[in-house]
């Protein structure tokens, strides 16, 4: 028996306690002010949820609304601290100080969306709406963040990789376990693509919970840009005809790179992973180099979520950001429930 099962056994039991004290309103729901949408998953990270909270971000501003992304900033320095991350116009925060995903999606969503890095997203939202005028909100990470009120519960799962181990924190990647999908509004089955099959998934899904509505995302290599690029903020294209490409992220899921490489026309002759939130060092450039080179590599490809933390470090070797973007397969009416929920 793993050493840490007890432990696992009293989180679960905390989880089921904690959540029947909000269902039955012993805990008390805060309402945003503003319509909002919550964007969560019951594993730790690793479900490819950062693409759809921007094309969410992206249908509640094109339907009019004035929107900003909560976010927890997971891996900040300062956790506590309140970060904006980006105006909507300006991104104003490197990743150490306001996050990997959060600067992602801030350099994704300029023009469409502010992104704010806070814990207490109550209170973040209540400046934000005074600070911005904001209209609409997605609660990045939110599904067990249930002291914020929410108008549309959306849960993302991961189609290579459901259930995680299977097992509960901390000797699993369960945050609660899948009797949790009954306070879904939506489901999103993420990387269907990269799956032979969705069907017995599906089935799983709906014993859990038998009337949301559940859409596969197919999430896809849009394009390659530059580095320096990408950090400067300029659109650069290119890079396919490269060649062999060494892949490297640090993820929660990150095997799922490599394979979606792949899937995608791309020539990947080697691949190294680091731990999710991963803080690149000098070293392990150097070492991410040496093994590209030995796996005959001619440049390096790289994630966007990895990317905003390789400013300052030297490469011998181009490298290059994979551009991720996600097709809904129900896609009118994934757009339609969105937008009627912004408005």
């Amino acid at each position: 028996m793993n050493h840490l099962s007890p432990f696992g056994y009293v989180y679960g039991l905390a989880m089921r306690v904690r959540n029947r004290l909000y269902d039955r309103g012993f805990l008390r729901v805060h309402s945003l002010g503003a319509r909002t949408i919550s964007i969560g998953n019951l594993t730790t990270g690793g479900t490819g949820k950062t693409p759809l909270v921007a094309l969410t971000a992206e249908i509640m501003a094109e339907s009019g609304a004035k929107v900003c992304i909560l976010t927890r900033g997971y891996g900040r320095a300062r956790p506590r601290e309140r970060v904006v991350v980006s105006d909507g116009q300006t991104v104003l925060a490197d990743a150490e100080t306001g996050g990997d995903e959060p600067v992602e999606l801030a350099k994704r969503l300029l023009g469409k969306a502010v992104v704010v890095a806070d814990a207490d997203r109550v209170a973040a939202a209540r400046w934000a709406r005074e600070k911005f005028g904001i209209t609409a909100f997605v609660l990045d990470d939110g599904f067990q963040h249930r002291r914020a009120k929410r108008d549309l519960d959306i849960v993302c799962i991961d189609a290579t990789n459901p259930c995680g181990n299977g097992r509960l924190l901390p000797v699993g990647t369960l945050r609660e376990s899948f009797n949790g999908l009954g306070r879904a509004d939506a489901i999103v089955l993420t990387r269907a693509n990269l799956v032979d099959t969705t069907d017995e998934i599906v089935a799983r899904l709906r014993k859990r919970n038998p009337t949301a509505p559940i859409f596969k995302a197919h999430i896809h290599i849009a394009r390659l840009v530059g580095l320096g690029d990408l950090l400067a903020g300029r659109a650069g294209t290119g890079g396919k005809e490269a060649g062999a490409f060494f892949a490297f992220c640090g993820l929660g899921n990150s095997a799922s790179f490599p394979r979606q490489l792949k899937a995608d026309g791309f020539k990947v002759s080697g691949h190294k992973q680091f731990r999710d939130h991963h803080r690149y060092t000098q070293a392990d450039v150097e070492v991410i180099e040496r093994e590209s080179k030995e796996a005959g590599a001619a440049a390096l490809v790289t994630t966007a979520k990895d990317a905003v933390k390789l400013a300052g470090l030297r490469f011998e070797m181009p490298v290059f950001v994979a551009i991720a973007e996600v097709r809904i397969d129900k896609e009118v009416e994934f757009r339609e429930l969105i937008a009627n929920t912004a408005g």
